[in-house]
């Protein structure tokens, strides 16, 4: 019985090795022939592409821009892959280096095109536009012999830019000041930091904000947390990372590495071509292990950011203060092309320390209408940070102290964008009248001040779209098809002189939003960037909780490690280390 057994079972196992041989060659040649079917399908698209271009510029009834033609029909087709997969022809070169060295030769001044002409926003502090005395608000007039005044702002900024240590002689129409000014601006090599402001606050916390991450943000931050840790003898620090919407991928490893031990995982990739996956690991000493950390992150926290502020977090070795990340766990690689272009492409997707992928958008299963959802909660998995803290993947990086969002009001995204400049040009005008103002620290936007303003916006007739008016036209609309609308007329009109824009209204409703707007813009003007940074975290309640947190010892430990036997040793580890 016992070989009657033995032998069926040496029979099971040849069918199914049989079986599993056949199987794997089967799989072979189904991939072998969906290969050779892509193949051909590229060639065969390729020869249609080909041909409907050269029919269409030899019989459509107009003169067709082939270039412009072409990348239309370019920036459609990887626009509906996702939004980071693009085409980067010669001419944006210049742009690329820009993202991922902060570099360029030029100014160093940010300008926008406006009707009469091209206008300087914001110069860069210490760079040579501010050094000349060019002002937010200038509108240029002409660059050595070129008259700008009817050029487009990207031909502009060509002529602004140049080659380090050439001379460029600018000439500007400035609010208030009848004739032309004149400033012969030498270039430079404009390096545009992406630290744009540190500090101390709070009983000994370090602060240093971060906007973006190139191949010298490691380095950035190094030397803000030496000089904060030597002349100023901080005992926490705070790296906030909102609104940062990432940048290269290794500036964001060596930052990690400036705070936990050489030969950590920080991440790894993964893609369809299995040669690009990668890992990354710290490879360097780090500058402190022990400090305690807060990681300030929002809704705009994506890419390199979420990097950082995820493997810190999977690593324990920093407490998450704000809202939900944005979610981009996608990578991009670029590739060369014909004609010196590139294509940036998504190749991988990345995995920080814990196992997890925070990728909220799945750009790969789109409505019928071309539409991508979010992935659910209910969807996402856990994984576990290593002391064990439960974490979930998709939908971004969920910071451990979680602040409620301020719901920014209509007005103030028109405020924002100000097509019209009327905000812009009252700032230009505000500061035309104060020749100095006090410290960013230290600056009031006074009450009247205030009631001047809103007067300068009702004698501008400043406009802007209410959602809730656009959502009542469309709700009258369903009722008069439907035959609703008589029946409620009084109940309609009601409604629709409550949500009439009212902009003296609003700007009483929302005066404090306001006000901290016009500050922050003010204080820029004076301080750039950094007394933007300065102005915009007072009164910050994401900054406050998270002196509070780094304050409390024993809430900080224990959020890092809930286990009861180690919190202990821990905040005796960090006493010693201070």
């Amino acid at each position: 019985m016992r070989r009657i057994k033995l032998s069926f079972l040496i029979v099971i196992l040849s069918v199914c090795g049989m079986y599993a041989q056949r199987s794997g060659t089967d799989s072979q040649t189904e991939g072998r022939n969906k290969s050779d079917y892509n193949r051909f399908e590229v060639s065969k698209q390729l020869d249609i592409f080909n041909a409907l271009i050269k029919e269409v510029e030899m019989f459509y009834v107009d003169t067709v821009d082939i270039q412009k033609t072409m990348r239309r029909g370019i920036d459609a087709m990887l626009k509906g892959l996702d939004p980071y997969t693009e085409y980067i022809s010669e001419d944006e070169m210049g742009q690329l280096k820009f993202i991922t060295t902060g570099e360029y030769g030029g100014i160093g001044a940010i300008i926008r095109s406006r009707e009469g002409g091209t206008v300087i926003v914001e110069p860069y502090e210490g760079m040579p536009a501010a050094v000349a005395g060019l002002k937010a608000g200038d509108v240029i007039a002409a660059i050595d012999t070129i008259d700008t005044s009817g050029l487009p702002s990207d031909r502009v900024s060509e002529l602004l830019k140049g080659v380090p240590n050439t001379k460029a002689t600018v000439k500007v129409k400035r609010p208030g000041v009848k004739k032309l000014l004149k400033f012969d601006i030498v270039r430079k090599q404009v390096i545009v930091n992406q630290v744009s402001h540190y500090g101390v606050y709070g009983d000994k916390t370090g602060y240093i904000c971060l906007t973006g991450f190139t191949d010298k943000s490691a380095q950035e931050i190094k030397s803000a947390f030496e000089d904060l840790k030597k002349n100023h003898q901080i005992e926490s620090l705070i790296l906030d990372l909102r609104d940062n919407g990432g940048g290269v991928l290794e500036g964001a490893v060596q930052i990690v590495n400036l705070f936990v031990p050489k030969g950590k995982e920080v991440l790894s990739m993964k893609g369809k071509v299995s040669q690009w996956d990668r890992t990354y690991r710290t490879s360097n000493d780090p500058i402190d292990t022990l400090i305690p950390i807060a990681v300030l992150i929002n809704g705009a926290t994506a890419s390199a950011s979420e990097i950082v502020s995820g493997a810190l977090q999977d690593m324990d070795r920093a407490v998450l203060v704000g809202q939900r990340s944005f979610g981009k766990g996608l990578v991009q690689t670029t590739r060369n092309l014909p004609y010196e272009g590139k294509l940036k492409v998504t190749t991988n997707k990345y995995y920080i320390p814990s196992g997890r992928c925070i990728q909220q958008l799945d750009y790969s299963h789109r409505g019928a209408d071309g539409s991508v959802a979010a992935i659910p909660d209910s969807l996402t998995s856990v994984f576990y940070t290593e002391n064990g803290r439960p974490v979930r993947d998709g939908g971004g990086i969920r910071p451990d102290f979680e602040m409620e969002e301020e719901q920014t009001p209509a007005m103030l995204y028109y405020l924002y964008a100000d097509r019209d400049y009327i905000l812009f040009d009252y700032i230009t005008e505000w500061v035309n009248k104060h020749k100095t103002i006090p410290p960013a620290e230290k600056f009031h936007y006074s009450d009247e001040d205030y009631e001047s303003f809103k007067k300068y916006m009702i004698e501008k007739n400043f406009e802007y779209d209410r959602q809730s008016e656009k959502a009542l036209n469309t709700l009258k609309e369903i009722a008069r098809f439907e035959g609703f609308l008589e029946d409620d007329t009084e109940l309609f009109a009601s409604l629709e002189e409550k949500l009439k824009p009212d902009p003296e209204r609003d700007m009483a409703r929302y005066g404090k939003e306001i006000r901290r707007l016009i500050s922050s813009e003010i204080v820029k003007r004076y301080y750039y960037q950094r007394g933007e940074v300065q102005q915009n975290l007072k009164d910050d309640e994401t900054l406050q909780k998270a002196l509070d947190v780094l304050k409390d010892n024993e809430l900080y430990t224990k959020t890092l490690d809930p286990s009861p036997g180690r919190n202990q040793e821990f905040v005796s580890e960090t006493k010693h280390a201070r």
